[in-house]
């Protein structure tokens, strides 16, 4: 069995995730694929992760591939997130990790609408107003937002309250219908910092729409493709950026025909078949850097983060695992990023790096400066890290 160091890790992250300025790639679409997927949770993080990965890349080069082409689909899936997919993905998705979570919140939201005595048959009254919903909003080629739904289907955009601090909207049935395909995301009427679509008819915005993949072939081509971006990774980082069962990985694993390798600490990783060989850097290309946002695919793509945070972990994720900004050097997580109150980005360090790193840094932060130009982006997933840096400037 090959061994794979940490530092081997680092310098696959380095060429595969495009987070190295002469890794860099296209188009938006590339960057995408890069990543396998990328993060949507937050607007902004799919515009940011593009940019960390694209050179002269524009906002809306971003919603050209968005929202004309469409050769990237939001689709909620893994871990009920939102994800920006290639659309070659999204039948792979649609047949198992999205089918998985809209089976589970069926049942939710039967449960709860039976439970606030909505209706006694919860199940049935979910399905109807999906029906509803679809039927409204075919009506309208170009979507309708959830303020217009709202407005014209009143019995249907009810408010209760599910649990203390829950409240069921309407929002939730947009949801699932998004999690089925028979809706999708489709044209943002804000700013592209905030998420305000046009709910549209998934046929509408695609054209051609492909059925779903069986659900073991469904696992089999999002494992093979994470497995070319994050391998090598264990059967655990799997598990849990799947959202899946061991039984399904184990599965997805076997049809890949992936091989196993020994990793650093003593546990054993995965990678495909043609992925075995050596990846070695240039180290005379001296230091790389690179500012991730929120949420990016890098920081989020495995459970098991060690070998590229460090002991920076509780620092730079909140209490509920999610990843605030990061700063990059060589591989690793070395600290985070924040705007000034007008904008200006700066990196908060959280150990010392040498010179060539800090100027790689400040070039990245200059360039990220200038992208936004005066453009503040928040967020509702403030690392311990970016709290202690806001409160510095």
């Amino acid at each position: 069995m090959r061994h794979i160091t940490d530092t081997e890790r680092r310098d696959r992250l380095a060429r595969r995730h495009a987070v190295a300025p002469w890794s860099r790639v296209a188009d938006a679409e590339a960057a995408t694929r890069a990543m396998t997927v990328l993060h949507s949770t937050e607007p902004a993080t799919v515009y940011l992760s593009c940019w960390a990965r694209v050179d002269a890349l524009t906002v809306a080069d971003v919603d050209r591939a968005l929202f004309e082409d469409r050769t990237l689909v939001k689709q909620l899936a893994m871990r009920r997130t939102l994800f920006v997919f290639p659309r070659d993905l999204l039948a792979a998705a649609w047949g198992s990790a999205s089918a998985r979570v809209a089976d589970a919140e069926l049942k939710r939201m039967a449960k709860d609408v039976a439970k606030a005595g909505l209706a006694g048959d919860g199940a049935r009254w979910v399905l109807d107003a999906r029906a509803a919903i679809l039927a409204e909003i075919g009506r309208e080629t170009g979507g309708l937002t959830a303020a217009e739904l709202r407005e014209r289907l009143p019995e249907v955009a009810v408010s209760f309250d599910v649990t203390a601090g829950s409240v069921w909207n309407h929002g939730r049935l947009l949801t699932h219908l998004g999690l089925t395909a028979d809706l999708v995301r489709g044209t943002n009427t804000q700013h592209w910092r905030v998420s305000r679509p046009r709910w549209t008819l998934m046929t509408d915005w695609l054209g051609e729409t492909p059925q779903p993949l069986p659900l073991a072939q469904g696992y089999a081509e999002i494992v093979g493709r994470w497995l070319r971006t994050f391998g090598p990774g264990t059967e655990d980082d799997l598990v849990w950026w799947l959202g899946g069962t061991k039984a399904a990985v184990r599965a997805a694993l076997a049809a890949v025909d992936a091989v196993a390798v020994s990793l650093d600490g003593g546990a054993t990783g995965w990678v495909l078949p043609d992925d075995v060989d050596p990846v070695v850097e240039d180290r005379a290309a001296g230091s790389w850097a690179a500012l991730l946002p929120v949420l990016d695919p890098t920081v989020m793509g495995w459970k098991q983060r060690a070998w590229y945070l460090g002991e920076h972990g509780p620092a730079l994720f909140d209490r509920n695992g999610n990843a605030g900004t990061t700063a990059w050097v060589d591989g690793r997580a070395v600290g985070c990023w924040v705007q000034d109150d007008d904008g200006v980005v700066s990196v908060h360090l959280l150990e010392d790096v040498p010179a060539a790193a800090r100027r790689a840094l400040d070039v990245e932060s200059a360039r990220l400066t200038a992208w936004l130009d005066g453009t503040r982006v928040s967020t509702v997933y403030p690392s311990p890290a970016m709290k202690a840096a806001r409160a510095a400037l």
